[in-house]
């Protein structure tokens, strides 16, 4: 069964020219707005998103954070900008990589196959466990993919999970910036380290607004981070 591929892009001649590029091994659902897209994400699973950035009404943007507090498909961002400040936005708030128009068919294949792959992996390696980590504090759950605080859940977005898995799947490892940007994202052609940086600041920041003082993200200072575990008298 071919995967499915969800088109949002408000200009017929892009979402026509992505679906002449990808229909022939993927199954293509289009639409011109972001509304019918969020409309279409809660009906249906998607094993990649395509999603326009320059929108009327409602931008990509806006778009990606409602799906990403639905599901945790994929997003690959299209966008005729190559700012800097946009990619890492679009990375903070949960896209998944980013595609410049224009660009060549070989490269929206290649990034397309890359994403899917990687979220086969991610799913793979989910089935094969599920409780990660636990100390009676802290506690990791891979099958629902949810982190615990004295029971209670941290809500925290496809990235953040996976960025805090990793590490803790290691807790004896320090993670440089560049290997957790190739491993969450793998982006061979990315290197702004902010994005990984951000992504632990906003776990931090949830644990806090929780009321528990934990970090279970140390920074190795001058190398990157490692996984940190809960002090028990906590």
């Amino acid at each position: 069964m071919k995967k499915t591929v969800l088109i949002v892009d408000d200009e017929w001649n892009m979402r026509n020219l992505l679906k002449i590029h990808l229909m022939k091994d993927y199954a293509i659902t289009e639409c011109s707005n972001g509304r019918e897209a969020i409309d279409l994400v809660k009906i249906n699973s998607f094993d990649l998103i395509l999603l326009d950035i320059m929108m009327p009404e409602m931008d990509g943007w806006e778009v990606c954070q409602a799906i990403r507090k639905m599901k945790s498909t994929p997003i690959m961002m299209l966008t005729a900008r190559n700012e800097l400040k946009d990619k890492v936005h679009g990375l903070e708030i949960g896209a998944d990589d980013y595609l410049i128009k224009p660009f060549e068919s070989e490269e929206l294949l290649a990034r397309v196959k890359a994403l899917l792959r990687r979220a086969e992996l991610n799913h793979d390696h989910v089935q094969g466990a599920s409780i990660l980590y636990s100390n009676g504090f802290f506690r990791m759950d891979q099958e629902g993919r949810q982190v615990f605080l004295k029971e209670e859940i941290l809500e925290l977005t496809p990235k953040e999970y996976e960025l805090l898995e990793t590490i803790a799947m290691s807790p004896k490892r320090v993670f440089t910036r560049d290997v957790l940007l190739d491993t969450l994202w793998g982006f061979h052609d990315y290197r702004d380290t902010r994005t990984v940086d951000s992504h632990v600041k906003n776990i931090r920041i949830k644990i806090r607004n929780k009321g528990i003082d934990y970090n279970p993200i140390q920074t190795v200072w001058g190398i990157g981070y490692k996984f940190q575990e809960p002090d028990e008298t906590i």
